[in-house]
């Protein structure tokens, strides 16, 4: 299985298919959505479990890999090949965590893994929780988790990337080239307009990015319109709608063309473009890698099929 099909797989766990959304109903969101379980943590940490791989590349991100000691299933970086796996994102086994003897559990907050997470709480390890949702969510998780585990100043520099990353977007917009633009368009001088792209994430059922979640957040940032035109991180969305929607490029964010082939009728004609990476599949600090890898894909719909 490709490393792209793994992330991917995981993706549709996070993006909860009950109602395509990445955070459960219970769940609190913005900066101050962290959930705590267990004992109090202590104030200095030796080993680290993580429940969703964006969660282990934060970590790494902070320089803090040598603290973890085992990860989900999933979790598909070189670095934490060797690591014993705990089971999936939501379906974490706190049998196998509980062997690992870890100081911190990272968890994201689902549906399906609030019962084992409650259960390492109830046992006697303490469990950190962040919504990854939205670009906020996951600088607040970085901040949080880089004055856990004594690493401030790498949590501030990468936070500070991201910053740097979305303003260096906002001043480069991915636009149409002119003779893609639209007649009326040029008739009134125009040259050049927004490309309008459907983020798809998933094809059985059909899984699209909204505009309020960290992928419809990076779409903006690079002056794109939202196809899909609606304001939840994450939704079903029918073929219909999709039809109706009229992108200029789909990206396909971790799913293969062929399994689309009649998923979306009526788009024949519309350039598909894959993501170069991981990045926008794992809200984490690569964030600046998933913006480069959205405007190449963006940059498809200039591109004659």
């Amino acid at each position: 299985m490709s490393r792209m099909t793994k992330a991917m797989r995981w993706t549709l766990g996070v993006l909860a298919l009950s109602g395509a959304l990445p955070l459960p109903a219970h769940a609190d969101s913005g900066p101050d959505s962290a959930k705590h379980r267990g004992p109090a943590i202590p104030a200095k940490i030796t080993k680290v479990v993580t429940l969703a791989p964006s969660l282990s590349e934060l970590v790494l991100a902070l320089d803090a890999g040598d603290l973890l000691v085992g990860v989900t299933r999933f979790d598909d970086d070189a670095r934490v090949a060797r690591l014993p796996r705990i089971g999936g994102y939501n379906d974490p086994e706190p049998e196998s965590v509980l062997k690992l003897k870890p100081d911190l559990v990272l968890a994201q907050p689902a549906p399906e893994n609030r019962g084992p997470v409650e259960t390492l709480g109830r046992v006697g390890i303490p469990v950190e929780a962040f919504a990854l949702g939205t670009v906020e969510e996951i600088e607040h998780a970085l901040t949080s988790v880089g004055a856990l585990l004594d690493r401030k100043a790498q949590a501030a520099a990468l936070v500070a990337a991201i910053h740097a990353a979305r303003e260096l977007a906002r001043t480069r917009p991915v636009v149409l080239e002119a003779d893609d633009v639209h007649r009326r368009d040029a008739q009134r001088g125009a040259t050049t307009r927004p490309v309008r792209a459907l983020l798809v994430f998933g094809f059985e059922p059909l899984v699209v990015a909204g505009r309020s979640g960290f992928a419809g957040q990076l779409l903006a940032d690079l002056g794109a319109v939202n196809a899909a035109e609606d304001d939840r991180s994450f939704f079903r969305f029918s073929a219909e709608a999709a039809a109706l929607s009229r992108p200029d490029v789909i990206v396909l964010c971790g799913v293969e063309e062929t399994q689309g082939r009649t998923a979306l009728p009526g788009l024949d004609a519309v350039p598909r473009a894959t993501l170069r990476s991981t990045a926008l599949l794992h809200p984490g600090p690569r964030i600046p890698e998933a913006l480069e890898d959205l405007r190449a894909a963006l940059g498809s719909a200039n591109k004659k099929k």
